[in-house]
């Protein structure tokens, strides 16, 4: 068993392939010609494709050869080679990859213990032992690394992030990814590994350790092969979490259907449910359910710091709204502590005492609608020592309204949907001792409305405030990131220096 370090050494030049192989491509869009077409345009690693059925020919503007060992190739390094081809040809091919010297594929091909054909996932492992190369799969669509141009979704952002993630799930993969982007958060690697039958979520945790790019870490897991990965889990995905690389867990299989599922999506078991927590606790992993929380939680994770406790100062919209917010955060456990009387006085002498509350959580009535009113309750906010974060509701679907009323007539000319944002980050520049969060209400659709939201979402992102659509989503997420540094402080790790 390799160590984590020789394991990141080993894996980094997969990431780094000098030459990408696309064997079983055709004039299809579909199968082996998905990867060769996404790659298209974006990767700047030379690109071979291979299919004895169109050999001579062009696709996508590429000359198809025969096959790996085609005698022009004979001095072309590939390291890295996708095999989209029918699973009972993938031994006889792998062996010629394998005498090609290419060290790293992913089959991209189904029909392996999936569909009960345990002998073949055998051959194909007994035939990369031979030819020491790494199987990725199969039932899988491999890599996407943008720092290197490796990509295995169409519309993939080039912009390289921080979050690593491996999945058990090529569709699943795509769409973490593009969920991902939408709550501000890019891509170092991300991988789809399918049945797991060689690399799997250990390896790819210990790369992800030793990885300066990595600082966020997400897997989707059906399972794991055996007790003896089990317990690799355990060690290596503690030791991320100690680390400072947050695991987020999504762990598949809670119901009878999907445990039923997961056998025939990658050949697996998912295990029982009370072990998946136990092991979460045990490790600092956080659990989560779906992609929308696992997004979420790793945009949490990269634009805030962990908050020191579960005391929040709360910002609300209106009487009902505020009580109804308090509700959802409490039942995660979040705690919504009285403020001082320091505070309170401070509010006090700008803000009315009639339709407004101070105590917290706090309601500003008509005045939370002006952007110099809500700075400067954050910057008092972020000076109350009965409090170490903060959580903030809007409705910008309603600027529009406001600033053809209240807002002009008070002088203020610019976009309130901009002008609110630039009051924050202001704030937020002279007062950042608490992590802020906001909480973006919808309380109706339509294209304007829309637009409306999706344009603060984006101001405040860039501002480096994470967003989320329900206080429900947002207790979830404050209960992950307490859990996270109630386990550092257990092994001495929180603050950082008292590790």
């Amino acid at each position: 068993m390799l160590s984590s370090f020789d394991t990141y050494y080993e894996l980094d030049k997969l990431f780094h392939p000098r030459g990408i192989g696309i064997i079983g491509v055709g004039p299809n869009p579909s199968g082996a010609g998905y990867f060769a077409r996404i790659m298209k345009g974006k990767t700047k690693i030379p690109m071979y494709l291979f299919n004895p059925k169109y050999a001579g020919q062009e696709i996508i503007g590429k000359k198809c050869y025969s096959n790996i060992l085609d005698g022009e190739l004979s001095e072309v390094p590939i390291d890295y080679v996708i095999l989209g081809v029918k699973a009972n040809l993938c031994p006889p091919i792998l062996e010629d990859i394998g005498k090609k010297g290419s060290k790293f594929v992913t089959i991209f091909s189904s029909g392996f213990s999936e569909a009960g054909n345990e002998g073949l996932e055998k051959k194909v492992l007994d035939i990369a032992k031979k030819y020491n190369m790494r199987i990725i799969g199969p039932n899988c669509i491999g890599v996407y690394a943008p720092f290197s141009g490796l990509y295995n979704g169409g519309d993939q952002s080039r912009k390289v992030g921080n979050f690593s993630a491996t999945f058990q799930s090529g569709g699943l993969t795509v769409n973490a990814a593009q969920m991902a982007v939408s709550y501000g958060v890019y891509i170092a690697q991300m991988i789809s590994i399918g049945n797991a039958i060689d690399l799997s979520h250990v390896d790819f945790l210990k790369y992800f350790l030793h990885d300066p790019r990595t600082r966020i870490i997400g897997l989707y897991l059906e399972h794991l092969r055996d007790k003896q990965m089990g317990q690799e889990f355990i060690k290596i995905a503690k030791e991320c979490n100690l680390n400072r690389k947050p695991i987020i867990l999504w762990r598949a299989g809670y119901g009878k259907a999907t445990k039923k599922a997961i056998i025939s999506h990658t050949g697996g078991l998912a295990g029982n449910n009370a072990i998946w927590r136990a092991v979460a606790k045990q490790t600092g992993c956080s659990l989560v359910t779906n992609s929308s929380e696992m997004a979420a939680l790793a945009s949490a994770f990269k634009f805030t710091k962990l908050p020191s406790s579960r005391n929040i100062g709360l910002i609300g919209i209106g009487g009902g709204s505020t009580i109804e917010a308090g509700d959802a955060l409490e039942q995660y456990n979040i705690k919504i502590p009285r403020l001082t009387d320091k505070s309170i006085k401070k509010f006090a002498r700008f803000l009315p005492d009639v339709n407004t509350s101070f105590i917290n959580p706090l309601d500003l009535g008509a005045q939370g609608a002006y952007p110099q009113i809500y700075a400067k309750v954050l910057s008092i906010l972020d000076d109350d020592p009965n409090i170490d974060a903060i959580v903030f509701g809007k409705d910008p679907e309603r600027f529009a309204s406001l600033q053809d009323s209240m807002i002009a007539e008070s002088g203020l000319k610019a976009d309130l949907n901009k002008l609110f944002v630039d009051f924050v980050r202001k704030a937020r520049k002279k007062h950042r001792k608490k992590p802020l969060y906001c909480v973006m209400l919808k309380i109706k659709e339509g294209f304007q409305e829309y637009k409306s939201r999706y344009s603060f979402k984006l101001k405040l992102l860039n501002s480096g405030i994470p967003v989320f659509e329900s206080f429900d989503m947002m207790g979830k997420i404050l209960d992950h990131l307490n859990n996270y540094r109630e386990f550092l402080q257990k092994h001495g790790r929180y603050p950082k220096n008292s590790a």
